[in-house]
């Protein structure tokens, strides 16, 4: 099928990481500020069919190791295509592109990230053509409906920005109509399972109220998908009965659940994230962490670099977060969900949150209740726990309602001492120990200590001596 193209196109591949030191250039990603990827229906005259261009350099001209802008622009045209399909086409992308040997893609519509291996490279792939080729053929493949199709890949700083101003406009237009309906008005949710080849356990939940992690699917992306393609990566989930409708717990989910994660998860809370929160995979677009020593969340996104207020940063704490596990405390979401009333609604929403990244706060400032807009932290005011929880003290911060009197003193600053930063080298959901017979499991585990060993242990052999 792709015979043209040097390195092997397969399922096999998806999955495979490329680490910088592999790495022969990247598009997109966390060093670079505009980047894309975005279907749209057009009529049939405005699309050269199976035309593939790349406006800028490509990469054969590029420096290696170098980062590079990236906009992925797929336009098609066919009498059955509604431009409800575009969000379902366009989530495609990061799957079909991950077919291909030596080729990492992350991530989705503004976020979107790839990197090419040093051995794809050198075998041959020397262009962007290879990849609109693989995804002409396979999106073509799965939507017979699509009639006619052309791709342009933007790799030119100074070309792209128009492009992006539309694929912006596109997404937020999508995103305010499914904020006109609630989970309440529909009887049906959707799943979507396009990430389970990177979390086998994981089933991602799409209802009116709670957007995809990826923050690239709404309910109305699932339900057209469902419409093409009934049988399907997403698909309907009957609600069934609402167990708890604070916590968000539905038997339908539970059902469906267990049965797509071959029994790994058997409840969902979608608006929790303790006991049961929703699962990841890994493209979750944010993470809402729980800070125990101030008894709040902090927010943090992708694209932030430097630590958090707990001392660790986006990448850390993605582990603990992905991979389909329920941990107490990670959960993995997405913007759109920060936009909704059902945010984090079983814990106490914005007024749970107590950090975030000044950049997402002021994004996010039409979403958060004005009067608790000024006392959720950012970067800018705080460095550490310490700080953080005395600046919820000084603004008189709901959540600081939940500290218990005899155990927390709001009023004693947190002092460190000299020359020394208290930072955490192990954190986890959920730490298990075994001591004296006893089994031990610490839930929120943060340990901290002056220094960390770290020792390579072999076993002895069978017979060894002392």
């Amino acid at each position: 099928m792709f015979k043209e193209i040097p390195v092997d196109v397969s399922i096999a591949h998806a999955g495979e990481r490329i680490r910088k030191n592999d790495l022969h250039v990247e598009l997109g990603g966390p060093d670079v500020e505009e980047k894309f990827e975005l279907v749209k229906v057009r009529q049939g005259d405005q699309v050269k069919d199976s035309a593939i261009t790349v406006i800028g350099p490509d990469v054969a001209d590029m420096e290696p190791g170098k980062s590079y802008p990236l906009g992925i622009l797929i336009e098609v045209a066919g009498p059955e295509l509604e431009p409800d399909f575009e969000g379902v086409i366009e989530r495609r992308i990061h799957e079909y592109a991950n077919y291909i040997e030596g080729l990492m893609h992350l991530n989705q519509r503004y976020d979107t990230w790839i990197r090419l291996s040093k051995k794809a490279y050198g075998k041959g792939f020397t262009t962007l053509r290879f990849v609109g080729e693989v995804l002409e053929q396979l999106l073509r493949n799965e939507f017979p409906i699509i009639g006619q199709m052309q791709i342009t890949f933007y790799t030119d700083a100074a070309k792209i920005s128009s492009a992006y101003a539309e694929a912006m406009n596109s997404y937020e237009a999508r995103d305010a109509r499914a904020r006109g309906l609630t989970d309440d008005e529909v009887d049906v949710f959707y799943g979507c399972a396009l990430c389970q080849s990177f979390a086998p356990g994981h089933v991602c939940v799409i209802t009116p109220q709670r957007y995809a992690n990826c923050g690239a699917i709404s309910w109305f992306d699932g339900r057209a998908a469902a419409r093409i393609d009934p049988k399907g990566l997403i698909f309907p989930i009957e609600k069934g009965s609402c167990l708890d409708p604070e916590k968000g717990e539905y038997t339908g989910i539970n059902e469906s659940a267990g049965k797509r994660s071959l029994g790994e998860v058997s409840r969902v809370y979608l608006y929790s994230a303790f006991t049961y929160p929703h699962t990841s995979c890994g493209c979750f677009e944010g993470i809402a962490f729980y800070i125990p020593e101030v008894e709040g969340f902090g927010i943090v996104t992708r694209g932030y670099k430097e630590a958090t207020v707990n001392g660790l940063p986006f990448s850390a704490m993605a582990d603990s977060t992905g991979g389909g596990r329920q941990i107490d405390g990670f959960h993995g979401l997405s913007l759109e969900y920060m936009r909704s009333q059902k945010f984090l609604a079983a814990d106490g929403g914005y007024a749970r949150v107590a950090w975030m990244p000044a950049g997402l706060k002021e994004q996010m400032k039409p979403f958060i209740p004005p009067e608790i807009f000024g006392k959720i932290a950012t970067e800018r005011e705080v460095k550490n726990v310490g700080e953080l929880r005395q600046f919820l003290v000084e603004r008189s911060h709901p959540v600081i309602q939940r500290w218990e009197a005899e155990e927390e003193n709001p009023e004693e600053e947190h002092v460190e001492e000299p020359g020394h930063a208290e930072m955490p080298v192990f954190s986890a959901g959920e730490l298990p120990l075994s001591y004296g017979g006893l089994k031990i499991t610490l839930k929120n585990a943060r340990i901290y200590a002056d220094r960390a060993i770290i020792q390579w242990s072999k076993p002895k052999k069978p017979g060894a001596g002392e």
